[in-house]
């Protein structure tokens, strides 16, 4: 069974190195500002980049003061990337877009906006699209429901923005990060006090298992 913990350590390192495939380093992004536990993990990760960095050799770069003012000259906007001065906490998502600024960035819309589609009794999601082979989607699992019982061909990362949600690893509130592989065949399901929203990074298909997902998947929509 995959190590959570140690999994989502490594998705934090690969953020800080700036490594991840676009839509993870979202995620990561959105977690961080979202949960505060791993902000000195992430800062610490910094530091030592910042130390190797301190230590190397400088290399000269030809025609650097012309690159210079080319650069300070540009009237392109910076690409959004991960914030290397700390990482402030912030509350669950409560401003008016109901979505972490980067995964609003990302999204391009309020959550108020977002074009549902009913997949199952309970369970709605909106498909965002497909980016660098991970598909994206925000999901909207209603208070005490459950997805059928699933397990995965790939990797699926699940944020957290609202609610929360239990599975055979444990139970998830806004800010976790849930990672499922084909190591893991798991049911999630949404806490009885309120509706669970959150933001899905996969690069496979999910698989049914038991008596009724095998009923229930050819009926299912793309």
């Amino acid at each position: 069974m995959t190590d959570i913990p140690q999994a989502l350590d490594g998705l934090i390192a690969g953020y800080v190195s700036g490594s991840l495939p676009p839509p993870v380093q979202v995620l990561v992004e959105a977690h961080l500002e979202l949960s505060p536990r791993n902000h000195r993990w992430a800062s610490d990760l910094e530091a030592v980049a910042g130390s190797f960095l301190d230590g190397m050799e400088p290399v000269a770069v030809p025609a650097r003061d012309r690159k210079l003012e080319q650069i300070f000259a540009s009237s392109a906007d910076p690409v959004p990337g991960p914030e290397l001065a700390g990482f402030p906490p912030v509350p669950a998502a409560r401003d008016d877009s109901g979505l972490p600024a980067s995964l609003l960035r990302y999204v391009g819309r309020p959550l108020a906006d977002v074009p549902w589609k009913t997949r199952l009794p309970g369970i709605r999601e909106w498909r965002i699209g497909s980016d660098d082979g991970f598909v994206t989607s925000l999901f909207c699992l209603r208070a005490g429901h459950g997805l059928p019982p699933h397990t995965h061909r790939g990797t699926e990362m699940t944020l957290v923005l609202h609610g929360g949600f239990t599975d055979t690893t444990g139970h998830y509130g806004v800010g976790d990060v849930s990672i499922a592989d084909d190591q893991i065949d798991h049911r999630p399901r949404a806490d009885d006090d309120g509706d669970c929203i959150g933001f899905v990074v996969s690069n496979a298909s999910l698989r049914l298992t038991g008596r009724l997902g095998r009923l229930l998947a050819p009926f299912l929509p793309d």
